[in-house]
């Protein structure tokens, strides 16, 4: 796949860092992707580390979210400029429902319904959010907040109750 290359400074909305990818560069990653729909799967360098997220468009605007996975410390990083490469992304991004997740839902048929009401990219966040977890008593105590978020009694991954 092509990659592009520019520098970007470090940006904020709300408690989202983020770069604005030059118009030349975003539409050429539409052509090579085929869309232009967020979201658009994306990968490349950031300051030569790697980085696989996706292209969004909010407020007007197409954003690259810079989080802390692939910039340590960027949210007290804005203002700096950095290196980055990109590229569309082809690979499928598939995250499979933790089976945890799953049993608790199953369990409380008042949360999956809400569960299944969200936005595609919601549950894909939670679902994410808690595969990624390392060990059992952190899995545990998330699939709890995220079920209490779910029925509206506690916010969950940055977000507030539904």
């Amino acid at each position: 796949m092509k990659s592009y290359s520019f520098q970007a400074e470090l940006e904020i909305i709300g408690i989202n860092p983020f770069v604005a990818v030059p118009p030349d560069i975003l539409q050429k990653i539409f052509q090579d992707s085929g869309r232009e729909k967020s979201p658009i799967p994306i990968c490349g360098q950031i300051n030569e580390k790697t980085y696989q997220q996706n292209l969004m468009f909010f407020k007007g605007d197409w954003r690259l979210y810079v989080n802390t996975t692939m910039l340590k410390n960027s949210p007290k990083r804005i203002g700096e400029i950095f290196d980055f490469t990109i590229s569309y992304d082809s690979e499928p991004r598939i995250v499979k429902q933790p089976q945890v997740l799953s049993e608790a839902l199953a369990k409380n048929p008042e949360a999956k319904k809400v569960f299944d009401q969200l936005i595609p990219s919601k549950q894909v966040e939670i679902n994410r959010y808690i595969a990624r977890l390392k060990t059992e008593e952190a899995i545990e105590r998330n699939v709890r907040r995220a079920i209490g978020f779910l029925l509206g009694k506690n916010s969950f991954v940055g977000r507030d109750k539904p």
